[in-house]
């Protein structure tokens, strides 16, 4: 039971965290599931290994 109406009842847990974005070729920060920043995938300036590892274990 929800009384005020601020718990996810859903069962689904909101995207937090960076993901890579296949459709769009893009870096995207998600906090309580809402999009938050982007950041192209061509040009970025984080840490090569970082990005791989996100394009595998984190891509949506």
């Amino acid at each position: 039971m929800d009384l005020f109406g601020g718990a996810d009842l859903s069962g689904e847990k909101p995207l937090n965290g960076v993901y890579y974005e296949k459709a769009t070729d893009l870096f995207v920060s998600f906090s309580r599931g809402r999009r938050y920043k982007e950041w192209p995938a061509k040009g970025c300036t984080f840490d090569r290994e970082w990005q791989e590892r996100i394009k595998r274990e984190r891509a949506i």
